[in-house]
């Protein structure tokens, strides 16, 4: 009942967000959805300085661009440039790639992050789009993950419950201009620390965890008054 209730709730609020920013090995990655196409486009420069590490990212995607054309190579050319949001907040036209050319760029750089940024693009560009027409699919698939780690009905239920109350405190600070990724990562960690004294990366480190979801490995209080300290914020 719980899931309905979610799914109905998420449908009429419109609130199934296609975020723009999304993590690769906790490093931002930029995106938009195109409607007229219907499929995502990625930010060329931020895969290029996660593969390649590089302190300038932007001049080595420059000469990667030259060699490609120059060898004949139709990718350079099936970039779009479109606007993204840059760290200073203002949106700048960016050269950005659907998943197919993007898994042709990656190609094309030596990087030992290849193989698995491919199998992170592969899902992030066509599993979560499904998702995206059908958000039944993604309740479906976190209770699944949970079942099948081990947790109980009960401990399912709060967390989804809290996955709500969260989603509404994020629908708040989007409508009020507030920045997705580091803005929202320093107010959670203030909400955070209010009720535990601890930084959420204080906390997974306590917990020894690493690149694991910090809710999916709360016990039933630690997801209760978090979801208490999102509610009263809200």
């Amino acid at each position: 009942m719980l899931k309905i209730f979610i799914y109905k709730k998420l449908c009429q609020k419109k609130i199934i967000k296609q975020k723009t920013i999304i993590l690769f090995e906790d490093t931002p990655v930029r995106r938009i959805w195109s409607e007229k196409k219907e499929k995502w486009y990625f930010s060329v420069v931020d895969v290029v300085r996660i593969l390649t590490q590089s302190a300038n990212p932007r001049n080595y995607w420059k000469v990667l661009k030259n060699r490609l054309k120059k060898e004949g190579s139709e990718v350079a050319t099936k970039c779009n440039q479109l606007k993204l949001t840059a760290s200073d907040g203002k949106k700048y036209l960016t050269d950005v790639a659907d998943t197919k050319t993007m898994f042709r760029i990656i190609q094309s750089i030596p990087s030992p992050k290849a193989e698995p940024f491919k199998i992170w693009l592969a899902k992030v560009g066509y599993e979560r789009l499904r998702e995206t027409v059908d958000p039944e699919l993604s309740v479906n698939r976190a209770r699944k993950n949970w079942k099948a780690a081990g947790r109980p009905e009960k401990w399912i239920e709060q967390r989804m419950r809290g996955q709500e109350i969260r989603n509404k405190l994020t629908d708040y600070w989007g409508e009020s201009d507030v920045q997705e990724g580091l803005e929202y990562a320093k107010l959670t960690d203030i909400i955070h620390k209010e009720w535990t004294g601890l930084t959420t990366m204080g906390h997974k480190k306590i917990k020894n965890l690493k690149k694991e979801n910090l809710r999916d490995n709360m016990t039933d209080a630690e997801l209760l008054f978090t979801a208490l300290a999102e509610l009263s914020t809200t």
